[in-house]
């Protein structure tokens, strides 16, 4: 079941999904950059913000100097894990469905998650993908996905030539993933193991 069927509207779950994400300290946000970040009428996200706040969930601040009022989530908030559990179970079926359409965009060689998908920060890139696909439909993709996330994917996309030559070269970028932490989704690369 899609979470803004469950929560009542689509601004109020990725709203919700925003802030959850980023809980940390980077998780402060006003009231035109959620707009911009979640494609959201204006109007939209503020009566969702003071809905969130009336009942707890949202702490809104100023901040000296600016005159904006930011917004962050209230990790006090009786239902707080609850809703991160929520949240990161619904992200695992968004995933799933949005690996199903890249594989269905194309013929697609290698495609591993990393970095953000498997909790690495500050990592290159999140997703690579290896394979015969049309790169604007490929962003177009990955621009709706962000949008549904609530936050940006760093992407590394490789026509299967481009692969196979930065792996003979021992390229550090490439080995870096192939090493590092990552879910293997696809791997049809030819060169048997990875």
């Amino acid at each position: 079941m899609p979470l803004e069927q469950l929560f009542g509207s689509k601004s109020r779950a990725k709203l919700l999904r925003l802030f959850l994400a980023n809980d940390g300290e980077d998780g402060r946000f006003y009231v035109r950059e959620l707009a911009r970040k979640l494609g959201l009428q204006l109007n939209s996200v503020r009566r969702e913000l003071f809905n969130l706040e009336s009942i707890g969930m949202l702490i809104s601040e100023g901040i000296s100097g600016e005159k904006r009022k930011f917004y962050r989530l209230n990790k006090d908030f009786v239902l707080y894990k609850e809703l991160k559990m929520l949240f990161s179970k619904s992200e695992f079926f968004t995933e799933n469905k949005f690996i199903k359409e890249i594989k269905e965009s194309g013929k697609i060689n290698l495609l591993i998650l990393t970095g953000g998908f498997v909790g690495v920060k500050d990592f290159p890139t999140d997703l690579l993908i290896v394979g015969k696909i049309n790169r604007k439909i490929l962003a177009k993709k990955i621009s709706d996905f962000e949008k549904e996330l609530g936050r940006g994917i760093n992407y590394t996309f490789f026509s299967p030539q481009e692969y196979k030559y930065r792996k003979d070269l021992t390229d550090k970028f490439l080995y870096g993933i192939l090493e590092g932490k990552k879910i293997m989704l696809i791997n049809n690369s030819g060169d048997g193991q990875i």
